[in-house]
């Protein structure tokens, strides 16, 4: 990370033999970062999706933006991040960035020019 603080939580891949004991209550859009092909890997004891990330770190630049359900200008707005929130990257698009404040959510969609991912300060 060329000596950059990484203000991201640190999350280890489970190394225990995971299994899910059952059916698990499906979350709210926007709550936990949770989509079926991708979850945060705090998620990976609790929760199945094909794949799961291990989030970076970056913060939301000088303007607040709107956290939205789904990477669309007309989605709906599920919440504000507001300038310098630190986020958690756990996908990136060419135009949209899936993101979250912790495992626990909210998660959701804001704009790639919207995040400074440097993780400088």
């Amino acid at each position: 990370m060329n000596g950059a603080t990484s203000h991201t939580n640190t999350y280890r891949v489970p190394t225990h033999k995971l299994g899910l004991n059952g059916p698990v209550a499906k979350p709210a859009p926007g709550t936990l970062p949770l989509r079926g092909d991708l979850a945060h890997i705090a998620l990976a004891g609790t929760h199945l999706a094909a794949h799961y990330a291990i989030p970076t770190s970056g913060k939301i630049k000088d303007e607040a933006t709107a956290l939205r359900a789904l990477p669309r200008d007309d989605a709906e707005i599920t919440g504000s991040l507001e300038p310098g929130a630190r986020i958690e990257v756990l996908d990136i698009g060419s135009s949209w960035i899936w993101c979250c404040l912790g495992p626990e959510g909210p998660s959701g969609y804001v704009h790639v020019e919207c995040v400074d991912l440097s993780n400088e300060d």
